[in-house]
């Protein structure tokens, strides 16, 4: 039996908690409504999770319009129109600067009290902007907001392990983690441990997608997405038995091959067929 989606995520608000789906249109950059949403600082820089570890407890959720609602800690629910577009400022996130559309300045008051420093929420209007990392992309590959690439591939049997792992190391109490920590937007069961890394190309539903990179972890994945209280796994475990290249692994990155067509959608329950595997084993694309 082929391995099958257990999970679909995506995560409105780039660092904000994650909305579980059933189904999932995918797009060039990601899927429909991944990302395309952005906390920054006064001078337009990216802020996360990372400095901000209060920011997942944010839950953001659409509505029929297009707009998304905000609740979060002691705060009253908030509702943010998708901005039209006609203002633009500059933006960067990581290595990428671009253009963004500030949203509602109510938005940036509700989201500066939970950050605890002043912010702005910006929206990517038009998602053709930025390009995944040359590196790693073809010429016509987009990315929203995500960190690097358009989505990110995790498995329940690689989990499995490193919750093993973890279980028989010196901080044991910290785990087992959730998939949660990892913050995918495809899960699978059904697969042998790691085997994701050596998947090169693979058909999901209706579109083809590229296994162009494995996912360097961060102390994101340190970070309880239920209390925002910081800890020490996975980080410490990985850096055991999935540290390459100065870095710990877990997950992989796909960009959708080509344009998928217009509508094209994966599903809980699809198949994972492998129409490409990498030849010998030895840790992701990196």
């Amino acid at each position: 039996m082929p391995p099958t989606v257990t999970g679909l995520y995506r995560y409105p608000v780039k660092s904000c908690r994650g909305e579980p789906l059933a189904a999932a249109t995918v797009e060039p950059w990601g899927l429909a409504g991944d990302r395309r949403w952005m906390i920054v600082d006064a001078g337009g820089e990216v802020v996360t999770a990372r400095e901000r570890p209060r920011l997942l407890l944010v839950t953001p959720i659409f509505d029929g319009d297009g707009a998304i609602g905000l609740t979060g800690p002691a705060m009253p629910d908030l509702t943010v129109p998708v901005p039209g577009g006609d203002e633009l400022i500059p933006v960067t996130v990581w290595a990428s600067k671009l253009l963004a559309a500030p949203a509602d300045p109510a938005a940036d008051a509700w989201l500066s009290e939970v950050a605890g420093e002043r912010v702005r929420l910006v929206y990517l209007d038009d998602p053709t902007r930025r390009r995944p990392d040359p590196a790693y992309s073809r010429d016509g590959d987009r990315v929203s907001f995500a960190d690097g690439y358009p989505l990110l591939l995790t498995a329940e049997s690689s989990l499995g392990k490193l919750n093993e792992a973890i279980a028989g190391g010196p901080l044991a109490d910290e785990g087992p983690l959730p998939m949660r920590r990892f913050r995918p937007n495809v899960v699978v069961a059904g697969s042998a441990p790691w085997a994701e890394d050596g998947w090169r190309l693979l058909r999901i539903g209706d579109v083809v997608f590229r296994n162009v990179k494995g996912c360097d972890r961060c102390v994101m994945t340190t970070i309880d997405p239920d209390t925002g209280a910081k800890g020490k796994e996975p980080v410490a475990t990985l850096a055991r038995f999935r540290r390459w290249d100065g870095n710990v692994w877990f997950g992989v990155n796909l960009i959708p091959e080509w344009r998928p067509p217009a509508g094209a959608a994966i599903r809980v329950g699809d198949p994972v067929e492998v129409l490409e595997q990498a030849g010998s084993a030895g840790g992701p694309l990196r």
